[in-house]
Order: structure tokens, then sequence, then C-alpha cells
């Protein structure tokens, strides 16, 4: 048997050998990954195409009857720019290298090319979002094609996809795994325009806006110079980066948590208190406990008993997986985190003693079934002679109280994580031209608002050093989730909300689509996606195509004091504005604190709104509109779209209209 097993071994290594022998024989793609079959090339630009040859060689691209050379430079990079052409098609796209090589694209159209990004809301597919019978039976065209890159993390920039990519025609077939935000906006788009639409899909569920700027852009802001120095440390030793990232969250709890909850990675630290977890499997199941809803950081504690012999061993702790992001401290030393995977570390030498060892994790949740999730037989430390210690111990558990502030995330995570997104989705995607780009995201940030329209005005810089100065970007306003409010609450839905408000306003190359009544209070990701892409592409036709419509609906235009009220007008009223179900509602009149807001009475004068302040004992500073997870708003103007939710000073004279 063991004869038998050298030689299937052997047999292996040579199949191995041939197939990478021959995969060195084969030549790579001539052209990048962008260009192939199917592929929708921008209109009215020239059309940069590039690849990858052996350095040095001249390479010629053709494309409907016209010429662009390139040669490659010293790495093979080679790049070759073609005149601009009008939108049509279908066309033959040919790259030749003087060596022999040749790649040709069929299908291929020009048009207007869309990047769409962000997270779960822009992946969501078409037949999630419950319209699919009727947009398959009219997606016959055939000029519509999408490309949808897949979620890959990376330390640094790529080049290439690490996964392969293609161009999906649009068909009855296709259309239903097509993202249905970046789908419905570019067919409202294409009822007007009627040119061929591409669209280039990059996005990711749960991922943070900061994992999407590259890192110079990120490193410009400040805002992260720690969590690039540890992940820094990370890419050149793991274990350096755990110990740093450990010292980094140790700080922040030191510097938020009440000393009362003292240092739970501690050894030491007397968890008795503390109530025993009924199994390893997401909190929420848990039957009888006060944490079945409960968003936030969860400690656990347990602990195992270790021979002098197996402490003196290397050790792999597994506890299986763990969910969203966790940190595991040995003996209050940080050995390791994980975000949405296996929680399984490994413990660096000298770490474990004989006697009782701690064993501790701090899991992060924001959605829903968070925990630490492994059967009992999988609970254990592996020992490197092969043999295993079970984790028999009671694990106990205590959340952290949201009013501290959310811990910070795994610099290198998939999805909270510093530029990860953006090397492994954007960066691949090299100078491909873009009519424009759509920005879906901001739902995981609310538990971190405070620099999100400083962020998304660096995303929206970053981009336009490689994608142009002027590239617009339609951006769309989060919609209502979450309790509806009612009284004045804190909420970082609309916080979030706000600061992409306030981006877009100080950008000329920008809109917003607002969706504050197209959401759904009990669903992260409303079904609703056609009034989103619909809303999208009035955007995009005043911003871009300079049609005579404004962006959205009614936008505020200041406050300041009239007599007894605080008057806030608005511009881009289409017609007039409409207050449904009676007076306008949801207007606060607010001082320097959350317990100084209060609701206000609202009248319509025309294209303003008079507010009251009849009875307060203090002078308000400010006016907030819509405010809440899901608040309920009735002021529209006539073209049906609602007044978004927003926070203003309140002036002394009247705002410049």
């Amino acid at each position: 048997m063991r004869s038998s097993g050298r030689l299937l071994g052997a047999l292996a290594g040579i199949v191995v050998l041939a197939w990478s022998g021959s995969c060195l024989a084969a030549p790579a793609p001539l052209m990048h990954a962008m260009f192939q079959d199917h592929a929708v090339l921008q209109r009215g630009r020239p059309i940069t195409v590039w690849g990858l040859t052996r350095p040095g060689t001249p390479v010629t691209v053709t494309i409907a009857g016209n010429t662009a050379h390139g040669t490659a430079d010293a790495a093979g990079n080679w790049s070759a720019t073609l005149p601009a052409m009008a939108a049509g098609g279908p066309y033959t796209l040919v790259a030749r290298a003087a060596d022999g090589q040749s790649e040709t694209a069929h299908d291929v159209l020009v048009g207007d090319v869309w990047l769409c990004t962000g997270q779960s809301n822009m992946v969501l597919w078409v037949w999630a979002a419950g319209q699919a019978f009727f947009t398959e039976r009219q997606a016959t065209d055939g000029t519509m094609r999408m490309m949808t890159i897949a979620d890959t993390a990376s330390l640094t920039p790529l080049r290439d996809f690490a996964t392969p990519v293609s161009w999906v025609v649009e068909s009855p077939k296709t259309v239903g795994q097509f993202s249905a935000s970046c789908y419905y906006f570019a067919r409202a788009l294409k009822d007007k325009i009627h040119v061929p639409m591409g669209m280039v899909v990059a996005a990711w569920g749960g991922s943070l806006i900061q994992d999407w700027i590259g890192e110079g852009a990120i490193a410009r802001t400040h805002l992260y110079d720690r969590d690039l120095s540890i992940r820094a440390a990370y890419a050149r030793d793991h274990r350096a980066g755990y110990a740093a990232w450990g010292r980094m969250w140790q700080d922040w709890w030191n510097a938020h948590a009440p000393r009362s909850l003292g240092k739970p990675w501690q050894p030491s630290y007397d968890d008795s208190a503390w109530p025993v977890a009924p199994d390893l499997t997401p909190w929420g199941t848990w039957q009888g406990t006060q944490v079945a809803d409960f968003l936030g950081d969860m400690w656990y504690r347990t602990s195992v008993k270790l021979t002098a012999a197996e402490a003196a061993q290397a050790a792999r702790l597994s506890v299986g997986k763990a969910s969203e992001e966790d940190i595991a401290w040995v003996n209050g030393r940080a050995v390791g985190s994980v975000e949405v995977g296996p929680a399984s570390h490994d413990i660096p030498p000298g770490t474990l003693h004989a006697g009782t060892n701690s064993i501790v994790f701090n899991l992060f949740c924001s959605w829903m079934r968070c925990g630490l999730t492994a059967p009992a037989d999988q609970r254990m430390l592996r020992l490197a002679d092969g043999g295993t210690v079970p984790l028999t111990a009671p694990w106990r558990y205590r959340p952290v109280a949201n009013d501290i502030g959310m811990a910070p995330r795994e610099p290198w995570g998939e999805l909270g994580g510093i530029s990860m997104a953006y090397n492994g989705l954007i960066a691949p995607i090299g100078p491909y031209a873009f009519r424009g780009a759509v920005w879906y995201q901001g739902e995981s940030n609310i538990y971190w608002t405070r620099h999100y329209e400083q962020l998304l005005t660096d995303l929206m810089a970053d981009w336009r050093t490689t994608y142009g100065a002027k590239l617009p970007f339609l951006v769309v306003q989060i919609p209502n989730y979450g309790a509806i409010p009612t009284r004045p609450a804190a909420s970082g839905w609309s916080q979030v909300r706000e600061a992409q408000r306030r981006a877009v306003a100080k950008d000329r190359h920008a809109a917003l689509a607002v969706t504050i009544d197209i959401g759904n209070p009990t669903n992260l990701h409303p079904a609703d996606k056609v009034d989103v892409g619909v809303r999208l592409a009035r955007a995009a036709s005043y911003l871009i195509y300079g049609e005579n419509v404004y962006p959205s609906g009614p936008e505020p235009a200041g406050a300041f004091r009239r007599g007894g009220s605080v008057v806030v007008p608005f511009k881009d009223v289409t017609g007039k504005l409409v207050s449904y179900s009676g007076y306008p509602n949801a207007f606060e009149l607010c001082g320097p604190t959350l317990a100084t807001c209060r609701y206000a009475r609202a009248t319509l004068e025309g294209d303003e709104v008079l507010l009251s302040d009849a009875g307060r004992k203090d002078s308000p500073t400010r006016v907030r509109f819509c405010w809440g997870d899901s608040p309920i708003c009735t002021l529209y103007d006539e073209s049906g779209l609602p007044a978004g939710p927003f926070e203003l000073p309140i002036g002394t004279s009247q705002a410049h209209r």
C-alpha cells in the first residue's frame, strides 16, 4: 500500500508538471480581459486598448477600419489608442502582435458604458427584485450587456481579474442575474438615448466605503494612518500584523469603554458574573436570552487546561466559523482575526503554558446570525504532533453597549478593510472608458458615519484620476429601513444620507437619486429597483445629457428667520410643492443637542415651507427634515418626487437662491 501511495503521488506530480508546462507554452491573452466578445466600448472618446505580450513587441489594433499601434514595454505591457467612434456595431476588434500572436473580440458594440458599484443593493439581481417575469419578456434587445466582477480582496492593486470575467448579452435567460439597480437604470436611459448600453458591476455586499478607495488617496486623508501601518505589517508578516492589530483594538477599548468593564482579554479578568452561552450557535437563536436582536460587539470567554507537553507545541485554535468579524486572544495575546470565515488562528510559540489557558473572542455584528458557530466536536486546539485538545469548558458571553461606539475593523478585512475591494475589483478594470459611475453604498457605514462625506468626496476624486477628471457620479441616497420614528431621534441612516447629500451638493459632476420613499422598513434590500433605476436615469439625463429636468425632487436652498417663523425655501421644484395628507410633516427645529429637537408645525407658501417655533423657550439653531431610519415624509413636487432628508443651520437672513 505504501508503494502504491508513492506511485500515485509520483504520477500526480508528472501530471502537474505536464499541465504546468502546457500552460507555460500557451500564450497569455493578448488583450486585457475587458476586451472580449460582446464588449461595449464608450462612444465619443478615444478608445484605449491594452494588454500583455513579450517585451518590445509591436502590436496593431483594428476596429471598423480604424487602426492604432503600440509597443510592449520592458514588462510586456502595451497599449494603443483608437480614434473616438459614434454609437454603433456590431464590430470586430482585433489585436495582432508582430511575433504572430493575435486575439479577436467579436460582436463588439459602441455606446455608453457605466461603472455600477457599491454594496448589496447594487448586487441584488433582477430575479430577487421581484420584477423578473416582466423583465425577462422585455429583455430581447441584445444591445445591453453586463460584466459582473467577482468579489476579490487584495492587499495590492491587481492588474488582472482574479476570477475570469465576461460580457453577458441581455436575454430572457440571462437578465435574471443582472444587477437590478444597474440594469433598470441603463434600460430607462436607453429608452431615451437609443444607444447600446454597457454595464460593469463591481459591487460587494456589506462593504464599507473605505474599502473602495485606493491606498494613496486613503493615505492622504490621514484618517487611517495606523490602519495602513498595521496592514503593511500584516502583508510582511501575518503574526506581526495580528499583534499590532490587537494593540490597536485594545487601545480603542481602553479609550472608549467604561473603566468598570475592565479588560476582558486579560487572563485575570473575572467573568463569573457573565451568563453561560447556551451553545456556540448564532446568538439570535438563543432562546430565553436578552441578545436575540443584539447588534454590536460581543465578548466570549472560555479556558482550556494543558499539560506541559501540550503547551510546548505549536498549536492552532479552531472554533468553527466567525460572523461577522472576530478578534481572538489566548492568554492575553492577540493571535488572529477573521471576517466572515473560519475562526482558526495559529497560536505563536510561547503563548501557551501548562495549566489553565484563557481563550477570548470579541465578535462584531452589524446584521444577523452573528456569533461563533461550531459543533462541540469542532472546538479544539490542534497540536503540532497531530493531537487535539477539545474545548469543553463553558463559554461565557457579554454584549457591549453600543453607546461606547463601534470597534475598528480589521484593516485587511474583505468588507471593512482599507482599499481591499478597490485593489481587487476596481484596479483590474484599468483605464477603461466610462460615461459615468453609479454609487449605491452606505448601509454598512451607519455605525461609522463621522467621515462619510469626506470619504465619498475622496472616492470620487480618486476614481477620476483613472477615469477622467469630470467622470460623472450618480449617487443613490440610501433608502428608508428600520424603525419608523415617532419622535426626534438619532439615526446613523440619516447621518449617511446627509453626508451623501452634502458630498454631491459640492460636486459639479455628481447628482443624487433620492429613495427615502421607496425602501422597506423591514427589508434591507427593497424590491423596488425599477424606480431606483428610473430616478438614476433622471439624474443622468440632467447631469450628463443636458436634459431640461431637475435631477431629483425639491432641494432645500437654506433656512432663515422671518418674523416668528423659520423659513426653508426650496429650489429645483417641478411645478409647485405638494404636501400629501395635509400639512408637511417631519420637520424638526433643533438646538445644539438631540434633546432639543422638536417637531415643528409646517405650512406651505409657494416654494417655501414656514416652520413655527412658538412656545419654545430656547432659540433653535438648525432644521432637520425627514430624519430617522424610516421616516414618513409627505413633501413632494408635481413631478411625484420627494424632497429628500436634510439638516441645515438656521441663518439670520434669507439664503441666496
